[in-house]
């Protein structure tokens, strides 16, 4: 079934609709007694809570076998990420669902790019009210976006909005520590996260967790990259949190793509050209590289991100694969 005859469905009332609630994010937990006072209230819909794989397996199993319209998934980044995980290896691309996004988690990086910026709780209301509009009812905006899937040799297939590596992947290591137990979610979190990658890389300490990454990539036109990297980005999103657009590619591709080399030249003056989409300044021959692709390879040994979900890629399993899959169609209250 496709996106417009799902729309169909809603239009007229007759839509199948799930939603799925991570109570653990961090959005979710600061307003847990309104967000459960407005679930509540909410009939004809089929819920359920996810708080660890085995969740997410019977989750995405029950609105599969449900044949759901339009999932709305209340959780942050890591929360999507695991739905689109099993969603797309489980589901024919021509019978995915519409998917809503509601900012629940800690970070909430696709949420914020798609235009969902409120408190979970007043989202959520606003869906109760739409659910009570008399049919027809009102359009929602639609959004397209496609969605990286990485690939490994012998592993399975992960799906998502972002994947980093380097300084990163180090960042989010750091925010598994107590840090994360303070409360501090949002922008503020991230903005801690960044600051402390940096104040490692500034400081030059030769420990493993300010270490850059070391690959060989390889793009779609066959072109190879031998470097150390301070970090490396693919995204399927326009912007990221606190609405920076660290790529420049005028290539016509989903993905966007941004290597900074170790040693970059004149790394900290350019600081604010990567963050506030000013990149086209910054040169190639100084170590910053940004194009659109469809798909690269990179070979590595090292930890990699997926929405904030930490991965492990080995050379031993050959190369890693990023490519473009999708359209996914989001629905934003």
């Amino acid at each position: 079934m496709r996106a417009s005859s799902r729309i169909h469905n809603l239009a007229t009332g007759t839509a199948r609709i799930g939603l799925i609630l991570n109570p653990l994010g961090g959005q979710v937990r600061k307003r847990q007694h309104a967000i459960k006072q407005i679930l509540t209230g909410i009939s004809g819909i089929h819920q359920w809570q996810v708080t660890d794989a085995c969740n997410f397996d019977a989750a995405v199993q029950a609105l599969i076998q449900t044949k759901i319209d339009w999932l709305i998934i209340v959780g942050g980044d890591g929360t999507l990420q695991g739905i689109l995980s099993r969603l797309l290896v489980w589901l024919p691309a021509d019978q995915w669902p519409l998917l809503t996004i509601i900012p629940g988690g800690t970070t909430n990086m696709t949420a914020l790019d798609l235009g969902s910026r409120d408190k979970p709780d007043h989202i959520l209301q606003r869906l109760k009210r739409y659910l009570q509009q008399p049919t027809p009812r009102s359009a929602l905006l639609r959004v397209e976006r496609p969605v990286l899937c990485i690939e490994q040799t012998g592993r399975e297939k992960v799906y998502g909005m972002f994947f980093g590596l380097g300084l990163i992947a180090r960042g989010v290591k750091f925010s598994r520590s107590p840090i994360k137990q303070i409360g501090i979610t949002g922008d503020i979190f991230t903005a801690l996260i960044v600051l402390r990658s940096l104040l490692g890389t500034f400081l030059g300490r030769p420990h493993p967790e300010w270490a850059p990454v070391q690959i060989t990539a390889v793009d779609e036109t066959g072109a190879r990259h031998q470097q150390n990297y301070l970090f490396v980005l693919v995204s399927a999103l326009d912007q990221l949190l606190m609405g920076i657009r660290p790529y420049w590619g005028k290539e016509a591709a989903p993905l966007h793509v941004t290597f900074v080399q170790q040693h970059s030249r004149k790394f900290w003056y350019s600081i604010w050209p990567l963050i506030a989409g000013r990149g086209h300044c910054l040169k190639k021959e100084h170590g910053y590289v940004s194009y659109n692709t469809q798909m690269l390879e990179l070979s590595l040994d090292d930890d990699y991100i997926v929405d904030g979900e930490l991965f492990h890629a080995s050379r031993q399993y050959g190369p890693l694969r990023i490519s473009a899959s999708g359209p996914i169609t989001f629905l934003v209250l």
